[in-house]
Parts: C-alpha cells; structure tokens; sequence
C-alpha cells in the first residue's frame, strides 16, 4: 500500500511539478531615475522666478511612470530654504546660485521621488546651513538624501538593502576626482548593502558635451573628473549601478561587467533657471531592472522634453530615446546593450 501511495505521489509531481516558474522567477528591482531639478528660484530678486501654486503642477506629466519605481531618484541642484544670503559671489560672471522655498519639498515627495542626490555645485549655495536645511526638508516628507560626507541614503526594498551614494567633483562632499577614495569608500559600503548605487555630478556642460569620452574633462579652467574612469572603478569595487547627471545633456549608456552606467540623464525639470533649447531640453526617465546581485536585467528610456519655462511634457517623437541610442552605438563601439526606437533596452545578443 505505502508502495502504492509513493507511485502516485511521483506521478502527480511529473504531471503537477510543484510551483516551476516561483523556483525560476527572478526577483528585480527597479529605479526610476532622472537628471537635474530646480523648481525655479527666488534669489536674488531681480532674478526671481518661480512656478505658480508653488510649483505643485510642474510634475503632473510624469506622476504616472515615476510611481512605478522601487527607487525614484533625482539630482536636486538648488538649495531649499527660505531665507539668508548666498555664500558665492553672484556678482562675478556666470556665478549663480539657486534656493527654492522649503514647501517645494513636498512638490518631490508628491510626484514620488524617494532619494535624492544633494551633491553638486549648487548644493553649497548657501553653505552648511543652507545644506542642512535642504536634507531637513526632504526629511520631512520622507525622502532619503545622498549628499555630504557620511550621508549615504539607505533604503529597504522587499528583503534587499540598498544605499546610495553621490560624488560631485568638490571636497565638500565626496570627489569623484579623488579616485582612490571613491575606489575605497564604493568597495567598503558594497559589502555593506546588497545593491549598492553610485551617483556623480560630473563632466563638463552644453550642448557640446553630449558624447563621453574616457579623458579627463574640463569646465573653463575647472576640472570636471575623468567619468568613464571613475564609473568603471567603482563598479571594479562593487558598484551595482552607476547614474550620472551634470552636463545638462543627455549621455550614452554602457554596460559594463554587467553593471550599467547612465553617463548624464540631463536636465528634467529647471524652471525658469537655465537653457533648455536643444538637446538641452531633452528630458529623459531611466527605468532600470536590477537582479538580486545588482547586475543588469532590463530597461527604458521614456522620452520626455521640457517646454519653457521649464518642466517635462511627453516627446511622441522620442527624442530622448533617439538620442541616447546614437550616443550610446557611438562612443561605446563594442556596448553590450541594444536600445530599440521607442527606448526599451536589454543586453545585446552574442554568438
């Protein structure tokens, strides 16, 4: 009988074997990331320009894709607080400095945003105070922050500790320029989490910075860091995924050890504070799909362009994602990845 009884066990389970595709399905993770937001200024007052009802519209286009990330990040390049002088000399020329009323925060928090990088070459406007009062507002609303030395966001996502750290290319906060630190600190908190992400604020700017090159770059006189070095460091340390912005255009993609790196998401949503024509304008979201190791599953690029004074409305021609597959055919040859006309991308077929 127990002989019997065993016989039918093992034929059920050759006709039912028990949940196949739960022991095959692969677990991700995804982040919905962006490129620099300034939600308009209000300092100095003869350069004063901000969003009506507080800017609580300047996101309603993109509500609906950004609530599908695990992380929703974006480089948030003003200060926010709602008082006090700059510490930079704006009378110089091209010297700015950015502030956005404190309230401006929940403007992030509504349109889903859950970390974001506060380190830049805005982030220190207004000094520490106006660095402290920025990671307090976001505080506020529940938004992690990457930004001054020691401020790594940190993050739980179904089982899976994820941080996040941000480089600029000044010692205020972590320099990406000091590649032997980066190398270190990216190495000692990879062991720390489980995914760990990378973010810069670096290269050099305008419309002539749309390709990357593996080569020290150069604002004026300023040195803008080497990124293709120090991306690719990085992930030699442990690295998962490393997102870049600065150059207030977008940038080509690259795969690399498995690992994507996003060279410049560009500007999204700058109201009223800089250039938006060209390919200044174009505005992409970069929605990423991250296995258990960090290494790369799939992605897309959702093509947006901002309409003056300056906040992102849907490109039915695909701009963004047209652009990023040329740069990303064209400075990185032998690239891993293949992104299709409407931005989907995924790993490149090998023989």
């Amino acid at each position: 009988m127990i002989i019997k009884k065993l016989s039918m066990i093992l034929i059920l389970l050759a006709v039912y074997p028990a949940g196949p595709t739960e022991s095959k399905q692969i677990e991700v993770l995804t982040l919905i990331g962006v490129g620099d937001i300034m939600m308009g200024t209000d300092y100095p007052d003869k350069y004063r320009i901000l969003p009506p009802d507080n800017g609580t519209q300047l996101f309603k286009h993109v509500k609906g894709i950004l609530k599908g990330g695990d992380i929703v990040f974006g480089n948030l390049e003003q200060v926010l607080i709602d008082s006090g002088e700059s510490v930079k000399d704006i009378e110089r020329p091209n010297t700015w400095a950015f502030r956005a009323p404190v309230i401006y925060a929940h403007n992030l928090k509504a349109a889903h945003f859950n970390v974001m990088s506060v380190s830049n070459n805005h982030a220190w406007d207004f000094g520490a105070s106006g660095v402290a009062s920025t990671l307090q507002a976001l505080e506020s609303v529940g938004i992690k922050h990457a930004g001054p030395k020691g401020d790594v966001a940190e993050l739980a996502i179904r089982g899976t500790r994820v941080g996040l750290i941000a480089f600029s290319t000044n010692d205020l906060g972590y320099n990406l320029r000091n590649l032997e630190e980066a190398k270190h600190i990216s190495k000692e908190l990879s062991e720390k989490y489980d995914i760990l992400i990378v973010s810069f604020h670096g290269g050099t700017e305008g419309l002539r910075a749309l390709h990357t090159k593996d080569a020290e770059e150069y604002l004026g006189s300023e040195s803008r860091g080497n990124v293709v070095r120090f991306a690719r460091s990085v992930i030699d340390q442990g690295a998962d995924l490393v997102i870049g912005h600065g150059p207030h255009v977008p940038r080509a993609l690259e795969l690399y050890n498995d690992k994507l790196i996003a060279y410049s998401l560009g500007n999204f949503c700058t109201y009223g504070i800089i250039s938006i024509k060209q390919e200044k304008g174009i505005a992409p979201i970069l929605s990423v799909s991250l296995d258990k190791n960090g290494d790369f599953v799939r992605g897309k690029i959702y093509s947006f362009k901002q309409k003056y004074p300056g906040f992102p409305l849907p490109d039915k021609r695909q701009g963004a994602a047209r652009l990023m597959k040329q740069l990303s055919e064209t400075d990185f040859p032998g690239n891993k990845i293949r992104i299709d006309d409407h931005g989907n991308f995924s790993r490149r077929k090998t023989n």
